[in-house]
């Protein structure tokens, strides 16, 4: 059964212009399609019945302006996520990464964690983990939060265990977490090289120079323009010779960076080339 709309086209523009005015933030190069359809599915958890009750919520609290963006921009996530995709990081890329003095990654909209998680376990396996730093991004500080604190439900081990040995995994998943009734905690030593903070991948600027960036399943929720202002970003991000990595349904084909890159294998895993 397709669930009502509650919100029109034309409410979704001026909801988006009254938050941008009055909160900053800017979600005008959404996709409409999926700002609306998650619009709709937080009128029908937190019972609006009307946009206009809903509006009026958002101008009034900032407290749910909080809850607000964080729904919008919340990004579905798992360990070891398309482990092939894991499985050619480990392959393929962490030994070219590994003759470097420091290893330099850049998770994008890493939201609860589960993904700077996954590759610190991948640098950890390969020997490379004293030698980098990971920093994990994201434009909502309360799912960085839950990141910081590596604290997860414990139903989703078997999945991330399965993702996990998909992935080539060297160990048994388990002596990376201790359980504890229905949640596990990762080893603390998976944060000592995690440095987590709130970038905003909209309006903020580059801030490092990183030999692998790693942004999956953000883009799809951006429209054209903003995917080749993001592309231009992480171009200025990226070491000569460097890795950016999309999710499966994103690409770098048709933007204007796609002639100084190279793809990697069949994985959406591109490399920076050499260009004089």
């Amino acid at each position: 059964m397709l669930e009502p709309s509650i919100v029109k086209d034309e409410e979704v523009e001026y909801l988006i212009k009254d938050v941008h005015e009055l909160y900053g933030y800017d979600f005008s190069h959404y996709s409409r399609a999926s700002f609306k359809r998650r619009i709709n599915r937080i009128c029908l958890i937190d019972r609006f019945t009307s946009y206009a009750e809903l509006r009026y919520t958002l101008m009034n609290d900032p407290e749910y302006l909080k809850r607000f963006v964080e729904e919008i921009t919340v990004n579905v996530t798992e360990m070891f996520r398309d482990p092939s995709f894991f499985k050619a990081l480990r392959e393929d890329i962490l030994p070219q990464l590994g003759t470097y003095p420091l290893i330099r990654i850049w998770v994008a909209g890493c939201s609860t964690g589960e993904e700077a998680y996954s590759i610190a376990i991948l640098l950890k396996e390969a020997g490379l983990y004293h030698k980098c730093l990971i920093y994990g991004t994201d434009i909502n500080p309360s799912v960085l939060e839950k990141a910081r604190a590596g604290v997860f439900p414990i139903q989703q081990m078997k999945l991330y265990t399965e993702n996990y040995i998909l992935s080539g995994g060297k160990k048994e998943f388990s002596d990376y977490y201790t359980a504890n009734y229905d949640i596990v905690k990762f080893d603390s030593s998976l944060k000592e090289k995690l440095i987590l903070s709130t970038h905003n991948l909209v309006s903020d600027s580059s801030f490092n120079s990183f030999q692998l960036i790693i942004c999956r399943n953000v883009l799809i929720y951006f429209d054209k323009t903003l995917q080749e202002h993001v592309f231009k970003l992480f171009d200025e991000s990226l070491e000569n010779l460097g890795y950016l990595a999309l999710g499966s349904k994103e690409t770098l084909r048709f933007s204007n960076l796609d002639k100084n890159y190279n793809q990697v294998d069949n994985q959406k895993i591109w490399k920076k080339v050499e260009h004089h």
